[in-house]
């Protein structure tokens, strides 16, 4: 099992928007609607995750367009175990808190 620390939201949902290649603004958009709104990155906060993410090698940019500024992301191999890790985390929070709870809603 491959043992990791515990995603932020933001970072969850930055790399869950990386499944398929975006570039920033789209990132941005498509965390907040996956989160339901409780996610949303102002740019700087946004970068600031790319390139730890891009260090960590569980993202990597696309070749840019000549004479573009404008820089989309892929998630690598790396970055999908990291976050198929922590579906899998998320997964054993769930089950165990409806074995307590019986899976009932109060």
């Amino acid at each position: 099992m491959n043992e990791q620390n515990a995603l932020t939201e933001a970072t969850y949902y930055i790399l869950l928007s990386l499944v398929e290649p975006r570039h920033g603004y789209g990132i941005i958009k498509q965390a907040e609607e996956l989160s339901h709104g409780r996610v949303r990155l102002a740019a700087g906060t946004l970068y600031g995750a790319l390139n730890t993410m891009c260090e960590k090698r569980w993202i990597e940019p696309l070749p840019a367009e000549e004479d573009s500024r404008r820089k989309d992301y892929r998630l690598t191999d790396e970055g999908m175990s990291v976050l198929q890790g922590e579906l899998n985390r998320l997964r054993e929070l769930v089950i165990g808190g409806e074995a307590v709870l019986g899976g009932e809603k109060k």
